[in-house]
């Protein structure tokens, strides 16, 4: 009897057990695969007749005072150009300097931004339409891809900010982190750029190819407060004030990437 109880209740613990572990691994896929590029979209890195630069972002690691400064601070900050201001400043209070007390005001900064929505639309600007004719015809034909026009295609926030470009870095950082795909607020398409890729358009039949740009909606909020530098006598302290958060949105096109959508009337 007491064996028929231990595994009564060891059938029900893998029974609960089960399901949620199912669920984890469920979950764990789909967010691995959230952010892969799928078949229809493809790079035109090497083919594309305008040679897009590589925005590639410089990395700014606080020097040893900065470092100090930003760790007695509660409010986090990632702001590159403010961590750069900071690596620059030579502070060397005088170890002599008894009862000295200053307040230095350096501005009112984007400190931070925190992302709490990333999702990418592969059709986020129509650039090319492509089209083969073959309804008088006798034998299957094929459309391939040839782009027009040139086209540009620009990101940019969704709504009015305080310091723009240094909350559009800090976006752009973070959107390219958690996708690894090549961001740029700007990207072109070259005039006469081909692709290989091939779609028959069967006898008697009109075939359309539309082409697209994608672009990641990077959506988030940012922390803003105004910056201090206090000095005590030998000592020096950063203090935030008057901190605040605002959310943000912005579109940011994948770079040397069309997305492909082929249909026959």
């Amino acid at each position: 009897m007491k064996w028929n109880n231990k595994l009564v209740l060891l059938l029900l613990t893998l029974t609960l057990l089960f399901p949620v572990s199912a669920f984890a691994a469920e979950k764990k896929e789909k967010s691995k695969g959230e952010f892969e590029i799928p078949s229809h979209v493809l790079n035109i890195s090497k083919e594309n007749t305008f040679p897009n630069s590589t925005e590639d972002q410089e990395v700014i690691e606080p020097s040893e005072l900065a470092k100090e400064l930003m760790d007695n601070v509660k409010v986090p900050i990632k702001n590159p150009d403010l961590i750069k201001m900071l690596n620059e400043s030579a502070l060397r209070p005088s170890p002599i300097a008894i009862g000295y007390r200053g307040m230095i005001y350096l501005g009112r900064w984007p400190l931070n931004y925190h992302s709490t929505e990333t999702t990418i639309n592969w059709e986020y600007q129509p650039i090319n339409e492509n089209e083969l004719n073959n309804l008088g015809g006798d034998t299957n034909q094929t459309l391939n891809y040839v782009q027009q026009e040139q086209k540009e295609i620009k990101g940019a926030l969704t709504n009015k900010i305080a310091n723009p470009d240094d909350v559009k870095k800090m976006m752009l950082f973070t959107s390219k982190d958690k996708t690894k795909l090549p961001l740029s607020y700007e990207t072109i398409i070259g005039k006469n750029t081909k692709k290989s890729n091939s779609y028959n358009v069967p006898v008697k039949k009109l075939g359309k190819l539309e082409s697209f740009a994608p672009a990641v909606n990077e959506k988030g909020q940012v922390t803003f407060g105004e910056v201090y530098l206090e000095l005590k006598g030998s000592k020096k302290a950063l203090v935030i004030k008057n901190v605040t958060k605002q959310g943000i949105g912005a579109w940011i096109p994948i770079q040397d990437h069309v997305s492909f959508s082929y249909s026959l009337k």
